[in-house]
């Protein structure tokens, strides 16, 4: 299964998926491609030290969101990509990407959705003060982390957790789940 990374910061779920690859942690599973909206985004340095091929746009440099997705969709189409998965990508998917690759495109969101879309999720579960939240990896459809739910793994709140602090254990669950996620849709890509 080759598999399209897009991101937007520093790549540490990007680097996990990549990891799991070279240990054959996703046997069958290649990174065709690493897909950044920012320039000076550390996923792009990551990728690099990998050797995977990146593609790099600047979304001002379009007419409209149509027309850079296309052309994502056209590099998507030249390499084989049969999963693409958001991994810390800014960016609400539009109708381009969703009508080539809708149900097979998934979402990475540091909270249990429903609860707590959007940016910032983390500093909102802080802030609202709640008890548990967690991590969701979910297909992607147009909203903002709206489309079916595909795993979740809570992460319990302390009284004296920070951003950062929880941050740090949601990273380390979401590395964990989306690399079995992605060894799942493998498996059942590969038995059909």
């Amino acid at each position: 299964m080759r598999v399209a990374v897009f991101a937007s910061g520093s790549g540490s779920n990007f680097e996990a998926i990549a990891e799991a690859c070279r240990t054959n942690m996703l046997p069958g599973v290649e990174i065709a491609l690493v897909v950044c909206d920012k320039p000076d985004a550390k996923v792009l340095t990551r990728a690099e030290r990998h050797q995977i091929p990146t593609f790099t746009f600047n979304p001002k440099e379009y007419a409209s969101k149509e027309e850079f997705e296309t052309v994502i969709k056209n590099e998507l189409m030249k390499l084989d990509v049969s999963l693409v998965v958001l991994a810390g990508y800014m960016r609400l998917i539009g109708s381009v990407l969703l009508e080539e690759y809708g149900g097979r495109m998934i979402n990475l969101h540091p909270s249990l959705l429903p609860s707590f879309p959007g940016k910032d999720a983390i500093g909102q579960a802080i802030r609202y003060g709640v008890k548990v939240t967690g991590v969701t990896v979910h297909y992607v459809d147009e909203g903002m982390d709206t489309g079916p739910i595909i795993a979740q793994e809570p992460v319990l709140v302390s009284d004296t957790d920070t951003v950062e602090s929880l941050g740090q254990r949601i990273h380390s669950v979401e590395h964990q789940l989306l690399v079995e996620v992605i060894k799942q849709l493998s498996a059942t890509t590969a038995s059909v």
